[in-house]
């Protein structure tokens, strides 16, 4: 009996003594806890003002901040287990292993969102653009993590993902100020080419929404089948791009009607071989 009581009272002092080891453990680790989530709040806090400062987009400013608090959270988390005696060399391994297989599985995912990572942080185009990829041509409506929503101008929404955007070429068409406007307008052999480019030019220089500078070229560019072509290459601003594209192009037909210039089609002579 005596055996059996003091066994039981080592057995006891070996518990107080973990406990007690333990015990601080997880005081010092819930102290380190709290600190840590103190501390994370600051930084996200910076973070946050540091991307107000640099007028990041709305949407990575909000993907960055989660992003960089769920890391810094899981660091101190993996820092408390390691703290009250959890292996942890064990968890980061299942950890990275299961983020491989997380990777694989998707990929696909993985590469619309990083392009759209870079789209957001580079900005070769922004939300209210127009802009030619991937065979489309639209106003980019938003800018999401996976893909990027256009509206074609014939009113239709495209979603592309971001991907294949970040990759690709990308054409944005407006966001210079100043456009030129390459206009093509064919004459008869028969016509005088130098009256026709006064014609040209008067019709260009009474369009207001064209710049004066850089000035207009207007030069022959072909003699093709049926006509001497001319090149007309004005100056504007961005937005009055196909005002000035489709003005143009009426103005120089009544002109060349009031002139007398004739704008040719396509003729063919036909020779017919009566036989003897």
């Amino acid at each position: 009996m005596e055996m059996n009581v003091s066994t039981l009272e080592r057995y006891a002092t070996m518990m107080g003594d973990l406990a007690v080891q333990f015990g601080t453990k997880l005081i010092v680790a819930i102290i380190v806890l709290i600190i840590g989530l103190w501390i994370i709040k600051r930084i996200l806090k910076l973070f946050d003002l540091a991307m107000d400062k640099k007028k990041v987009e709305i949407t990575l400013h909000q993907f960055m901040l989660s992003i960089v608090s769920i890391l810094l959270k899981a660091i101190l988390v993996i820092i408390f287990a390691s703290m009250v005696g959890v292996e942890t060399t064990s968890l980061i391994a299942v950890l990275g292993a299961a983020g491989l297989a997380v990777g694989l599985a998707l990929q696909g995912s993985l590469s619309n969102f990083a392009g759209g990572i870079l789209i957001l942080f580079f900005k070769p185009f922004k939300a209210g653009d127009v802009i030619d990829a991937q065979g489309y041509v639209g106003v980019v409506q938003e800018i999401q993590i996976f893909n990027t929503i256009l509206l074609t101008l014939d009113n239709q929404r495209v979603i592309i993902p971001n991907g294949l955007l970040s990759n690709g070429c990308v054409k944005n068409l407006f966001v210079e100020p100043t456009r030129r406007v390459d206009l093509t307008f064919g004459i008869s052999y028969g016509d005088d080419i130098k009256k026709a480019k006064e014609v040209l030019q008067s019709v260009v220089d009474a369009d207001e929404r064209i710049l004066k500078t850089p000035g207009v070229d207007i030069f022959v560019s072909a003699h093709a089948d049926s006509s001497i072509n001319i090149l007309v290459r004005p100056w504007t601003n961005s937005e009055n791009y196909w005002p000035v594209y489709f003005g143009v192009m009426e103005e120089v037909k009544l002109a060349f009607d009031r002139e007398n210039i004739t704008i040719p089609f396509p003729q063919r002579d036909v020779h017919m071989i009566q036989p003897k």
